[in-house]
């Protein structure tokens, strides 16, 4: 998913399957609004990411890495407010 200003906020995993990929987006569309469902992390080397979970042992989406703790809630917003109503580019062909 990209923000509005053209970065890739989040990768979701590779599927194989169209079915299983449109399922895994309806997931990260439907738990984006809950705000419960993100785990503000850092990594041992001190960089700032999320996890969005479908249920409490889910994780459905792993962030890129932040340099700041600001950053990766900025990038949590962007989900919560764009992920809803995403387009999705189907590049199956």
């Amino acid at each position: 998913m990209n923000a509005t200003n053209g970065q890739n906020t989040l990768r979701i995993e590779d599927y194989t399957t169209k079915s299983a990929c449109e399922n895994g987006i309806e997931s990260i569309r439907k738990n984006s609004t809950e705000g419960s469902r993100f785990e503000h992390k850092v990594s041992s080397n001190n960089k700032f990411y999320f996890n969005l979970k479908a249920t409490k042992v889910q994780t459905i989406v792993i962030s890129e890495m932040y340099e700041s703790e600001v950053g990766r809630d900025n990038a949590i917003a962007s989900v919560q407010n764009n992920a809803p109503d995403a387009t999705v580019d189907d590049q199956t062909g």
